[in-house]
Protein backbone atom coordinates (compact mmCIF):
# COMPACT_ATOMS: atom_id res chain seq x y z
CA UNK A 1 0.00 0.00 0.00
CA UNK A 2 1.22 3.43 -0.58
CA UNK A 3 1.57 5.58 2.40
CA UNK A 4 1.14 9.15 1.12
CA UNK A 5 -1.38 9.60 -1.39
CA UNK A 6 -1.83 12.94 -3.32
CA UNK A 7 -5.32 13.86 -5.04
CA UNK A 8 -5.94 16.73 -8.12
CA UNK A 9 -9.58 16.56 -7.33
CA UNK A 10 -10.89 17.43 -10.73
CA UNK A 11 -13.90 18.08 -12.75
CA UNK A 12 -16.87 18.92 -10.03
CA UNK A 13 -18.18 21.82 -12.19
CA UNK A 14 -18.06 19.07 -15.06
CA UNK A 15 -19.53 16.85 -13.08
CA UNK A 16 -22.82 19.15 -12.18
CA UNK A 17 -22.81 20.40 -16.00
CA UNK A 18 -23.69 17.08 -16.99
CA UNK A 19 -26.31 16.67 -15.16
CA UNK A 20 -27.65 19.59 -15.35
CA UNK A 21 -26.99 21.01 -11.80
CA UNK A 22 -25.50 24.19 -10.61
CA UNK A 23 -21.72 24.60 -10.18
CA UNK A 24 -22.46 24.61 -6.51
CA UNK A 25 -23.73 21.33 -6.41
CA UNK A 26 -20.13 20.03 -7.96
CA UNK A 27 -18.50 21.27 -5.30
CA UNK A 28 -21.01 19.77 -2.92
CA UNK A 29 -20.43 16.68 -4.25
CA UNK A 30 -16.83 16.51 -4.52
CA UNK A 31 -16.87 17.28 -0.91
CA UNK A 32 -18.84 13.76 -0.36
CA UNK A 33 -16.18 12.49 -1.90
CA UNK A 34 -13.32 13.28 -0.15
CA UNK A 35 -14.73 12.74 2.99
CA UNK A 36 -15.40 8.98 1.43
CA UNK A 37 -11.52 9.07 0.42
CA UNK A 38 -10.35 10.09 4.62
CA UNK A 39 -12.33 6.96 5.13
CA UNK A 40 -11.00 4.37 3.48
CA UNK A 41 -7.70 6.11 3.73
CA UNK A 42 -8.37 5.33 7.46
CA UNK A 43 -9.46 2.04 6.90
CA UNK A 44 -6.89 0.54 4.39
CA UNK A 45 -3.59 2.11 6.48
CA UNK A 46 -2.63 4.75 4.39
CA UNK A 47 -0.78 7.14 6.29
CA UNK A 48 -0.96 10.46 4.57
CA UNK A 49 -3.45 11.83 2.07
CA UNK A 50 -2.74 15.51 0.33
CA UNK A 51 -5.56 16.98 -1.58
CA UNK A 52 -5.12 19.51 -4.45
CA UNK A 53 -8.47 21.70 -3.06
CA UNK A 54 -7.58 24.49 -5.25
CA UNK A 55 -4.70 26.49 -6.53
CA UNK A 56 -3.36 30.11 -6.43
CA UNK A 57 -3.84 30.25 -10.57
CA UNK A 58 -7.23 29.25 -9.42
CA UNK A 59 -7.49 32.95 -8.18
CA UNK A 60 -7.70 34.50 -11.96
CA UNK A 61 -11.28 32.81 -11.93
CA UNK A 62 -14.17 35.10 -11.26
CA UNK A 63 -14.11 35.82 -7.22
CA UNK A 64 -17.75 34.37 -6.64
CA UNK A 65 -16.87 31.07 -7.53
CA UNK A 66 -13.61 31.11 -5.47
CA UNK A 67 -15.12 32.58 -2.22
CA UNK A 68 -17.93 30.13 -2.67
CA UNK A 69 -15.45 27.41 -2.82
CA UNK A 70 -13.47 28.47 0.40
CA UNK A 71 -17.21 28.75 1.91
CA UNK A 72 -18.32 25.66 1.03
CA UNK A 73 -14.56 24.11 2.24
CA UNK A 74 -14.97 26.21 5.92
CA UNK A 75 -18.22 24.89 6.42
CA UNK A 76 -17.41 21.43 5.94
CA UNK A 77 -13.74 21.21 7.85
CA UNK A 78 -16.01 22.59 10.72
CA UNK A 79 -18.19 19.62 10.92
CA UNK A 80 -15.31 17.48 10.34
CA UNK A 81 -13.92 18.42 13.66
CA UNK A 82 -15.53 15.97 15.73
CA UNK A 83 -14.85 13.33 12.71
CA UNK A 84 -11.23 14.19 13.10
CA UNK A 85 -11.04 13.79 16.90
CA UNK A 86 -12.84 10.50 16.74
CA UNK A 87 -10.67 9.31 14.19
CA UNK A 88 -7.62 10.56 15.32
CA UNK A 89 -6.85 12.52 12.16
CA UNK A 90 -3.82 14.92 11.71
CA UNK A 91 -5.29 18.02 9.61
CA UNK A 92 -2.58 20.28 8.04
CA UNK A 93 -3.02 22.97 5.22
CA UNK A 94 -0.67 24.02 2.79
CA UNK A 95 -0.42 27.22 0.61
CA UNK A 96 -0.83 30.91 0.26
CA UNK A 97 -3.10 32.16 3.24
CA UNK A 98 -3.00 35.95 2.45
CA UNK A 99 -5.40 35.65 0.03
CA UNK A 100 -8.07 34.37 2.31
CA UNK A 101 -10.79 35.76 4.34
CA UNK A 102 -10.38 36.37 7.83
CA UNK A 103 -12.62 33.38 9.20
CA UNK A 104 -11.02 31.22 7.03
CA UNK A 105 -7.57 31.11 8.16
CA UNK A 106 -8.91 31.58 11.82
CA UNK A 107 -10.82 28.23 11.28
CA UNK A 108 -7.67 26.68 9.48
CA UNK A 109 -5.37 27.58 12.63
CA UNK A 110 -7.90 26.24 15.18
CA UNK A 111 -8.05 22.65 13.20
CA UNK A 112 -4.66 22.21 12.69
CA UNK A 113 -3.72 23.43 16.59
CA UNK A 114 -6.92 20.73 17.81
CA UNK A 115 -5.48 17.67 16.04
CA UNK A 116 -1.73 18.33 16.18
CA UNK A 117 -1.42 15.76 18.22
CA UNK A 118 -3.40 13.32 16.61
CA UNK A 119 -1.79 10.22 15.34
CA UNK A 120 -3.74 8.25 12.44
CA UNK A 121 -4.49 9.51 8.88
CA UNK A 122 -2.34 13.50 8.65
CA UNK A 123 -5.08 15.02 5.62
CA UNK A 124 -3.07 17.75 4.38
CA UNK A 125 -5.15 20.07 2.01
CA UNK A 126 -3.78 22.52 -0.48
CA UNK A 127 -5.06 25.53 -0.54
CA UNK A 128 -3.97 28.39 -2.87
CA UNK A 129 -1.25 26.27 -3.28
CA UNK A 130 1.63 26.30 -6.15
CA UNK A 131 4.73 24.07 -6.77
CA UNK A 132 6.63 26.87 -8.52
CA UNK A 133 6.15 29.29 -5.36
CA UNK A 134 6.73 26.26 -2.62
CA UNK A 135 10.46 25.60 -4.26
CA UNK A 136 11.01 29.33 -4.44
CA UNK A 137 9.99 30.11 -0.83
CA UNK A 138 12.01 27.25 0.34
CA UNK A 139 14.87 29.06 -1.67
CA UNK A 140 14.38 32.18 -0.12
CA UNK A 141 14.56 30.93 3.37
CA UNK A 142 17.82 29.20 2.07
CA UNK A 143 19.04 32.71 0.80
CA UNK A 144 18.14 34.05 4.18
CA UNK A 145 20.19 31.76 6.47
CA UNK A 146 23.26 31.98 4.06
CA UNK A 147 23.27 35.74 4.19
CA UNK A 148 22.82 35.28 8.24
CA UNK A 149 25.58 33.04 8.33
CA UNK A 150 23.52 29.98 9.59
CA UNK A 151 24.65 28.03 6.84
CA UNK A 152 26.90 27.99 3.93
CA UNK A 153 26.36 27.49 0.09
CA UNK A 154 28.12 24.37 0.05
CA UNK A 155 25.87 23.05 2.71
CA UNK A 156 22.73 23.89 0.53
CA UNK A 157 21.42 19.95 -0.67
CA UNK A 158 18.18 18.11 -1.84
CA UNK A 159 17.45 17.17 1.49
CA UNK A 160 17.94 21.10 3.13
CA UNK A 161 15.70 21.95 0.28
CA UNK A 162 12.93 19.77 1.02
CA UNK A 163 13.50 20.66 5.19
CA UNK A 164 12.02 24.23 3.55
CA UNK A 165 9.42 22.95 1.43
CA UNK A 166 5.75 23.35 2.71
CA UNK A 167 5.22 19.80 2.81
CA UNK A 168 8.12 19.44 5.93
CA UNK A 169 4.90 19.40 7.80
CA UNK A 170 4.56 15.06 7.03
CA UNK A 171 6.48 12.65 8.16
CA UNK A 172 6.79 11.21 4.68
CA UNK A 173 6.49 14.51 3.09
CA UNK A 174 6.84 13.08 -0.82
CA UNK A 175 4.04 11.05 -2.28
CA UNK A 176 4.10 7.25 -3.09
CA UNK A 177 1.08 7.69 -5.51
CA UNK A 178 -1.10 10.65 -7.41
CA UNK A 179 -4.38 10.30 -8.55
CA UNK A 180 -5.59 12.92 -10.97
CA UNK A 181 -9.52 12.74 -12.15
CA UNK A 182 -11.29 13.94 -15.21
CA UNK A 183 -9.44 13.20 -17.55
CA UNK A 184 -6.79 15.81 -17.51
CA UNK A 185 -3.18 14.61 -17.82
CA UNK A 186 -0.64 16.98 -16.12
CA UNK A 187 0.00 17.77 -12.60
CA UNK A 188 -1.13 21.65 -12.74
CA UNK A 189 1.58 23.12 -10.59
CA UNK A 190 1.06 20.30 -7.78
CA UNK A 191 3.84 19.58 -5.83
CA UNK A 192 6.47 19.68 -8.63
CA UNK A 193 9.33 19.08 -6.06
CA UNK A 194 7.70 16.41 -4.20
CA UNK A 195 6.45 14.55 -7.20
CA UNK A 196 9.88 13.33 -8.88
CA UNK A 197 9.97 9.70 -8.05
CA UNK A 198 5.55 9.55 -7.49
CA UNK A 199 3.85 7.41 -9.20
CA UNK A 200 0.98 9.02 -11.29
CA UNK A 201 -2.62 8.03 -11.92
CA UNK A 202 -5.01 9.07 -14.33
CA UNK A 203 -8.79 8.89 -14.59
CA UNK A 204 -11.34 9.82 -17.06
CA UNK A 205 -13.81 9.70 -13.87
CA UNK A 206 -14.80 13.11 -12.59
CA UNK A 207 -13.62 13.50 -8.88
CA UNK A 208 -17.86 13.52 -7.20
CA UNK A 209 -17.92 9.70 -8.84
CA UNK A 210 -14.57 8.95 -7.22
CA UNK A 211 -15.21 6.43 -4.91
CA UNK A 212 -14.71 3.29 -3.56
CA UNK A 213 -14.37 1.20 -6.38
CA UNK A 214 -12.22 3.98 -8.38
CA UNK A 215 -9.62 4.35 -5.59
CA UNK A 216 -8.85 0.19 -5.67
CA UNK A 217 -8.32 0.04 -9.24
CA UNK A 218 -5.27 3.29 -8.79
CA UNK A 219 -4.20 0.68 -5.53
CA UNK A 220 -3.99 -2.35 -7.74
CA UNK A 221 -2.41 -0.27 -10.68
CA UNK A 222 0.17 1.02 -7.71
CA UNK A 223 1.21 -2.51 -6.74
CA UNK A 224 1.76 -3.27 -10.30
CA UNK A 225 4.24 -0.82 -10.66
CA UNK A 226 8.12 -1.16 -10.27
CA UNK A 227 9.57 1.46 -8.64
CA UNK A 228 13.40 2.23 -9.33
CA UNK A 229 13.79 5.72 -8.06
CA UNK A 230 16.08 6.47 -11.34
CA UNK A 231 18.14 3.46 -10.87
CA UNK A 232 17.56 0.82 -14.20
CA UNK A 233 16.36 -2.69 -14.57
CA UNK A 234 17.37 -5.28 -11.90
Amino acid sequence: MPEHVAVIMDGNRRWARTRGLPAVAGYEAGLRALKGMVQLCCRWGIRVLTVFAFSSDNWLRPKKWMYLIILLYMLEKAANLMVFSRDNIRFSCIGDPSKLPDPVKELITYAEERTKHNSGLQLIVAVSYSGKYDIVQACQSIALKVKDGVIEPEDINEFLIEQELQTNCAEIPNPDLLIRTSGELRVSNFLLWQLAYTELYFTRSHWPDFGETEFLMALRSFQQRQRRYGEGDS
